[in-house]
């Protein structure tokens, strides 16, 4: 499985002190080298956390997510009880993106405490300074992190708490045969009536890197995948996967570049969809958390009392059995809902799981965007 190291340049500061670097420090201030504000700011203070409930004192915890449905069943299944059980206020923004107002405050000002990410824009941020505790840091201070899979921790700067696998949603009643493979999509009996989505939304991010690798040499092979997508139009183009959902369900597309959990919520509705799984390359969609580096103690603190409530067994299985997302914590017993779909939680079923190299996807956006875009327009 492809993994990514950190970009960011930050110091640990708990293992540079154990490793004799309070004199380091000294002598580097005396130097002029290093601001002497930094070594007795709060946030400079260490935070540890082992599971224990505690007494915030009413703080303020500032945390970046998704609207609507998604905020509801969060403060339903988690963040309400923790206000109470922690005595504090969680101030939730909703008002993606969150790269913009990390970088106008800066590290050492941070937008939020937490913060919920689609890779590329936690990578984008990651790149442009030193915002987020490392994983070890947030290793050594949130119990469930142990129970967790090691591909959570692949993308090397946030924790991954929930995933989907890519995958096309075909209509079963109309599509005789199913699609069998990542290459169907392009089959003539879809012209007119598969559809993606538009270029600055992830899964249209991942499915041109699939495309790349299927029909290239490799994830890198832009031509390849621009030459994919010429030949898949015309195409429709959506925005968003509810979006895809309601072209689905209306019969307006035959095809469309989906991830699973948003095709088993349809067909709990009773819509005649099935998902085909890229087993090409097998890329998946995540939900994946930061702390902050520089928030306040008592802020840091709670952060990591969250993650670790994220990274139950108990949250994940209430909160996948509600959004068909699959957990990341080996201990998780799947929902029924998706049991009954095959979705499995065991070592062979994330076996070849891939994160795309997002920092090359960065590197080569522009370019891909215009060109994409112009072959959109037609």
């Amino acid at each position: 499985m492809t993994k990514f190291l950190s970009t960011r340049g930050g110091l640990d500061r708990r293992r540079f002190l154990e490793s004799g670097g309070k004199t380091a420090i000294g002598a580097a201030a005396a130097a002029g080298s290093l601001p002497l504000f930094n070594i007795n700011h709060a946030w400079s203070q260490d935070v540890t956390y082992t599971g224990e409930v505690f007494d915030a004192g009413g703080a303020v915890f500032r945390l970046a997510e998704w609207g609507g449905f998604w905020e509801e069943l969060q403060r339903k299944l988690l963040l309400d009880q923790f206000e109470q059980d922690f005595n504090c206020k969680i101030e939730y923004d909703t008002s993606w993106p969150w790269f913009p107002k990390f970088v106008a405050g800066g590290p050492e000002n941070p937008a939020y405490d937490a913060t919920n990410w689609n890779l590329p824009e936690m990578f984008k941020t990651a790149g442009a300074g030193d915002y987020f505790l490392s994983q070890d840091e947030i290793k050594a201070n949130v119990p469930n992190a142990a129970d967790m899979w090691p591909f959570t921790f692949d993308n090397g700067v946030g924790v991954t708490w929930a995933f989907g696998r890519y995958c096309y949603v075909y209509r079963e009643d109309l599509v005789d045969p199913a699609p069998a493979s990542f290459n169907d999509f392009w089959e003539d009996r879809f012209a007119g009536q598969r559809a993606t989505y538009i270029t600055s939304n992830t899964l249209f991010m991942a499915f041109f890197m699939t495309a790349n690798a299927v029909f290239g040499t490799d994830q890198y092979d832009m031509e390849a995948g621009l030459q994919a997508m010429r030949e898949a139009m015309p195409m429709k183009i959506s925005d968003f996967t509810g979006n895809m959902q309601t072209l689905a369900a209306r019969g307006e597309i035959l095809i469309g570049v989906q991830v699973d959990g948003e095709v088993y919520m349809n067909i709990n509705d009773g819509i005649p969809v099935a998902p085909m799984l890229w087993e090409e390359m097998k890329p998946i969609l995540t939900q994946t958390q930061t702390i902050s580096r520089y928030s306040e103690p008592m802020q840091k603190k709670l952060a990591y009392a969250l993650l670790d409530r994220r990274l139950s067994p108990e949250f994940m299985a209430q909160f996948d059995e509600e959004f068909q997302l699959r957990p990341t914590n080996s201990k998780v017993v799947v929902p029924e809902s998706l049991a009954a779909k095959g979705v499995e939680n065991t070592a062979d079923a994330i076996e070849g799981l891939w994160i795309p190299d997002w920092n090359w996807w960065l590197e080569n956006e522009d370019e891909i965007v215009e060109t994409v875009n112009e072959i959109f327009a037609g």
